[in-house]
């Protein structure tokens, strides 16, 4: 299944189901045929909280199922994708964290910050908390002057968690995930410089966007895609992005050297997680201009205003923003 979130008629969020261009609206559906959610779920609510949703998506997924068969081809529930104000699937995780399981984008991010390679990299999947309260989709995303200083962006895939779990083995970790999504984790290199010397982690250059979206793409539709091993699954998806139209890094999610089912591992250790939580994969290789300045490009590039930028992922849709200077 393909799911988004989007803004309806009066700026209502909605979750909707994606068939090729059209976007069936679930709470209308519900609400038109008087249909009744599974006996033991909250009302209507569940169909415009997409946290809730995952939440019961086990019992949800047949229900879907079913409104699918019985009313898919009736269009006063069904709109054009182009229509919709599509928000990013998940608007408000639970939480949200970004890792960093590429080994090319480590070793050329340390580099380009004049240290070496760290062994500690092998030792364990690392990650950060960011921002869960900045959310993006697609569209317009405001950024103040000191955030523009070398703003960059990072090229990811992240997951989100399905249901509730601590202490999740490796081994059984894929089964957790709800599903994939596209994430941008828009990165201000000049804060993040200064900030990196408190060894603290990234604070203000990571927290004022990350864009997700526009699809929250489920495990079974990627099946084709699935490459399985003894670490978890990976997943044989390019990666793109294109500036202003150019394309400018290419990579793919399979040579992930961390799997997310070890980054979950590491994650859930002696903490619980819950439906809704994000997790993104961190930078494929050469998906940000922190590592293309100076070694695939000949003078340092950095994002301005009003550039429109465009990550794209195998089968998990475009995910297009542009960037605006916010306005005090």
């Amino acid at each position: 299944m393909i799911y988004v979130s989007f803004s309806d008629e009066n700026r209502n969020i909605r979750i909707g189901i994606k068939r090729g261009s059209q976007i069936l609206n679930l709470a209308l559906l519900a609400e038109s045929e008087r249909l009744a959610l599974p006996q033991n779920l909250p009302h209507l609510p569940t169909l415009s909280d997409m946290n809730t949703f995952i939440a019961h998506a086990e019992v949800l997924g047949p229900w879907v199922t079913q409104c699918l068969e019985k009313f898919g081809n009736r269009d006063p529930y069904w709109r054009s994708e182009a229509e919709l104000l599509l928000l990013a699937p998940v608007p408000k995780p639970v939480s949200m964290r970004d890792g960093y399981a590429f080994r090319q984008h480590v070793e050329a991010a340390r580099k380009s910050r004049g240290v070496p390679m760290i062994p500690e990299f092998d030792h364990f999947p690392v990650f950060y908390f960011t921002n869960h309260l900045a959310v993006t989709g697609p569209g317009e995303i405001f950024v103040q002057d000191q955030a523009l200083e070398r703003l960059d962006f990072e090229l990811e895939v992240a997951i989100v968690v399905g249901k509730e779990g601590r202490n999740i083995p490796a081994a059984r970790a894929d089964d957790y995930i709800f599903g994939y999504m596209i994430m941008n984790d828009w990165s201000a290199r000049e804060l993040q410089f200064q900030e990196m010397k408190l060894n603290l982690g990234p604070a203000k250059g990571k927290d004022f966007a990350t864009s997700l979206g526009p699809y929250l793409v489920t495990r079974d539709e990627l099946e084709h895609r699935r490459i399985p091993g003894p670490n978890g699954e990976r997943f044989d998806l390019e990666m793109k992005a294109f500036h202003n139209g150019k394309p400018v890094s290419a990579g793919n999610l399979k040579d992930m050297t961390w799997t997310f089912a070890q980054i979950l591992e590491r994650v859930s250790y002696g903490v619980t997680v819950y439906p809704g939580e994000v997790i993104g994969s961190g930078t494929v290789g050469t998906g940000c201009y922190l590592e293309l300045n100076g070694s695939k490009t000949d003078d340092a590039v950095w994002i301005k205003p009003n550039d429109e930028f465009v990550l794209e992922v195998s089968e998990l849709g475009r995910l297009s923003n542009t960037v605006r200077r916010a306005v005090l």
